[in-house]
């Protein structure tokens, strides 16, 4: 047994910051919407239910057809192998990377009788016309083309642990190679499908970013808007209000849960090949390959075209021309005065630092995870990813509420740094705890035998093989952090806007081109964080970054 992990200080450093982070927040935000009657009036409250069933609608649906679609991206990249796979998987994988309040506005922008992109091309509803992507059927819609990779990747995950003998077995009985993976693999692949329609089902109820630009214009109130309204009135009892809506909506979320537990332990035993994917002819191949570009365009080309036409006409329902291009907006964006900067600057700040400190944090963590306490307060901090960011942007607030002088933290980046490792933990520490499990326990008794300490043994024993595996969840926690919108929506204050509140605030106001100019930068910012992380991939554990299972 690895001594470092059953050091005493290490074991209590460990377990002392994950209930810190983990269990203390989603306690106190219990206990907020247990104590007096907060919660019996909300649940009174008939548009609570009304915004519940919605969500449950929404993100019932939402999942399915991710599900759908998932299986179906699953199928064409992963199970028949198509020609430049690397490539479409990345472009597959692409909605779930984009923030979700730029995917809004792109559809927005790629589906009203205002979008100078339509009137470019003719292809404008006549004005007066409701823009298609605002209520219900949009919500659904886009949520689930972002969860559809989510399922993809959750069949990607289990896929590696496929026998490749299957295939093979069912070749020599002499079924054809559609009939061999439909009878024989896709079978195996259920509990894949199954843990990402809990994550598509979760992410789409959480979602706010889509929930707010999509639903508040067509009056279509889902329980993440609701719970940003309640906190945005203020009064004395908005935060227990907002602590029982974000209890309503854990609740909502727990069979998702269950449904993932499920599917973990339904698994198959890796064999001793690994599956390869069986190629289509090439009748086959060029359907398919056209389906998946079709698709591919319709819902990443199109709308992140509709996006940066918007960006660069004057006004909306301004033809986009040769005469009508301009660059104003973007100059407007990126001037002194604009609020851009500054949100730049604070979502690299918080996600950076989120990713710096949760990679530090992750590896006294994974080396004490072979400790009861520790295994057991992992799973308080698990639970913060897992369930909707809503529930985490509140309970930041309450925990912070409760300490000495902690008013004076309301609105400032610590407290949104707060909920994002709060929020982020379980990403971060997800790699470093399974290279750990695999570190040889003999290396560090050798080194606690010639006299070294324990924090000797960690920095000069464990670090180096454990680097690229704590690198790869830092950038994994970077990339998903610098364009959060659901948690920071609920937490920031004056000077403290991040760029998806920015994006949010700004579309809300009617600043509709200058939006989608902030959008176009904030692609322009996450597509260099991904260029370099990629860059970085030789180095990393294989199937670290979502766009290279």
């Amino acid at each position: 047994m690895n001594s470092a992990a059953t050091s005493r200080p290490l074991v209590v450093l460990a377990a002392a910051w994950l209930l810190l982070i983990g269990a203390a927040p989603l306690l106190r935000l219990l206990a907020e919407a247990l104590a007096g009657s907060a919660l019996a009036e909300t649940f009174r409250d008939p548009g609570v239910w009304r915004a519940a069933g919605r969500s449950l609608l929404v993100a019932g649906g939402a999942a399915v057809l991710a599900c759908l679609l998932g299986a179906a991206l699953a199928w064409a990249l992963l199970l028949r192998g198509l020609p430049a796979r690397r490539i479409l998987l990345f472009l597959a994988v692409l909605p779930a990377l984009i923030p979700a309040q730029v995917m809004a506005l792109g559809w927005i922008q790629a589906s009203g009788p205002a979008s100078p992109l339509l009137l470019a091309l003719g292809l404008a509803p006549p004005i007066g016309t409701p823009n298609a992507a605002y209520g219900p059927g949009g919500i659904i819609l886009l949520l689930a083309v972002q969860g559809a990779p989510l399922v993809m990747l959750a069949i990607a995950a289990l896929l590696r642990r496929v026998p490749g003998e299957v295939v093979l077995a069912a070749r020599g009985l002499g079924a054809s190679p559609e009939a061999a993976l439909r009878r024989a693999v896709w079978p195996l692949l259920a509990p894949g499908l199954l843990a990402g329609a809990g994550l598509a089902y979760v992410a789409a109820l959480g979602n706010f970013g889509v929930a707010a630009l999509l639903g508040i214009p067509a009056r279509y109130t889902l329980l993440p808007v609701l719970i940003w309204q309640r906190l945005s009135t203020g009064g004395a009892g908005a935060l227990a209000q907002a602590a029982a809506l974000a209890l309503l909506l854990a609740a909502m979320a727990a069979p998702a849960l269950l449904l993932q537990a499920l599917a973990a332990r339904r698994a198959p035993a890796a064999g001793r090949l690994a599956f390869a994917p069986v190629p289509l002819p090439p009748p086959g191949r060029l359907a398919a390959l056209l389906g998946l570009a079709l698709y591919l365009g319709a819902v990443v080309a199109v709308p992140l075209a509709a996006l940066l036409a918007a960006a660069l006409v004057p006004a909306m329902g301004v033809e986009l021309s040769a005469e009508t291009l301009t660059w104003r907006h973007f100059a407007q964006a990126l001037s002194p005065a604009a609020h851009t900067g500054r949100a730049f600057g604070n979502s690299l700040l918080l996600s950076l630092g989120a990713a710096v400190l949760l990679a530090l944090a992750a590896l006294p963590i994974a080396l004490a995870l072979r400790a009861r306490a520790v295994r057991l307060a992992s799973t308080g901090a698990d639970l913060p990813y897992a369930l909707p960011g809503a529930c985490t942007g509140v309970a930041a607030i309450l925990v912070v509420l409760t300490l000495p002088g902690g008013g004076a933290a309301y609105g400032t980046l610590g407290l949104i740094l707060f909920a994002y490792l709060t929020r982020f933990q379980a990403l971060a520490l997800r790699p470093a705890a399974a290279a750990a499990a695999r570190l040889d326990p003999t290396l560090d008794e050798a080194a606690r035998g010639m006299g070294a300490g324990l924090v000797r043994r960690i920095l000069q024993v464990h670090l180096p093989p454990l680097a690229p595996a704590l690198a790869a969840g830092g950038i994994l926690v970077a990339l998903t952090a610098v364009n959060e919108v659901t948690v920071s929506s609920l937490l920031y204050g004056p000077g403290t806007q991040t760029l998806g509140v920015l994006v949010f605030g700004l579309q809300e106001s009617g600043q509709s081109p200058l939006a989608a100019a902030v959008s176009c930068l904030a692609l322009a910012l996450m597509a260099g964080l991904m260029a370099a992380a990629t860059l970085a991939a030789r180095r990393l554990p294989a199937g670290t970054l979502p766009w290279r299972p």
